[in-house]
């Protein structure tokens, strides 16, 4: 028995300056929620990939519907997405876009799957739109224009004892093979809550000031480069666990607080590789 689906999401963004490329990724990301809404309530197939992850119907349909609107008003643009690889790859602009980020959560029917849109230009994430579509939670964040949701400004928190911290962790799994484990206990039994919201949502939570830090690994570009925006248009730092900027090759994730974020680093750099 399915749940009735909620209201789409209606964001107020008349007073929220705007580019055209922002005005393009908000439509997509409302194509996709459509897209991703109808499916999660009903029936659909899924496959297996190559690297043994599940795709869906609605993982293609929502790439599809975002790729044809990105591309049909920047046709000279790049396009990099989960499900069609990359294309145009010398060009100046290119989207990363993930159509269901935490498909494994949409097959199993719990609500932790958002679809991430981000445009790089030479190199540096300059747009970021996630989309958590059953939360009713779009964020989204344009370089030097802060980040928003649902149409309100969104900020980091200012706590800076470590002790009165919230954080949260991803992939767990595999953080723990490293040989900093027991750094990451430190700081975690350090904390004054911890827990393990994942996926889009602890970004989310991190970018709104209701927790301090997010530490993950196991990740791919597509997954976080909409949040990275985010969470530094927030007032936040979005760096790996090295302290590295975010890039195409980013495997891993240490966002917080500008406060608290060099000392986690401390701690953390070098975790993963």
């Amino acid at each position: 028995m399915f749940l009735a689906p909620p209201a789409a999401i209606v964001p107020r963004v008349n007073d929220v300056p705007q580019s055209d490329f922002l005005k393009v990724a908000l439509a997509a990301a409302a194509a996709a929620a459509a897209i991703s809404r109808d499916y999660y309530y009903s029936n659909f197939t899924v496959t297996t990939k190559a690297d043994k992850t599940p795709v869906t119907q609605a993982d293609v349909e929502c790439e599809q519907a975002i790729r044809d609107c990105i591309l049909r008003e920047f046709p000279q643009h790049g396009f990099y997405g989960e499900e069609t690889g990359r294309s145009q790859a010398d060009a100046n602009y290119l989207w990363l876009v993930d159509p269901i980020d935490g498909t494994k959560a949409f097959v199993r029917q719990y609500p932790f799957f958002s679809t991430q849109i981000a445009l790089m230009h030479a190199g540096e994430i300059i747009l970021g739109v996630s989309s958590g579509t059953l939360f009713n939670e779009l964020a989204w964040a344009e370089k030097g224009c802060g980040a928003w949701l649902n149409g309100v400004r969104m900020r980091v928190s200012d706590i800076g004892d470590a002790s009165r911290a919230a954080i949260s962790t991803g992939n767990l799994r595999s953080l723990a093979k490293s040989a900093g484990w027991p750094n990451l206990g430190k700081q975690l039994a350090g904390a004054d809550r911890t827990r393990g919201y994942g996926d889009f949502y602890h970004y989310h939570l991190l970018a709104a000031g209701k927790i301090e830090a997010v530490i993950e690994s196991d990740v791919n570009i597509l997954d976080i480069a909409a949040l990275s925006i985010i969470v530094t248009e927030a007032g936040g730092v979005f760096t790996d666990l090295n302290g590295a900027a975010i890039g195409l090759e980013t495997r891993s994730v240490l966002a917080a607080n500008a406060v608290l974020h060099a000392h986690y680093l401390a701690d953390l750099r070098g975790y993963v590789a």
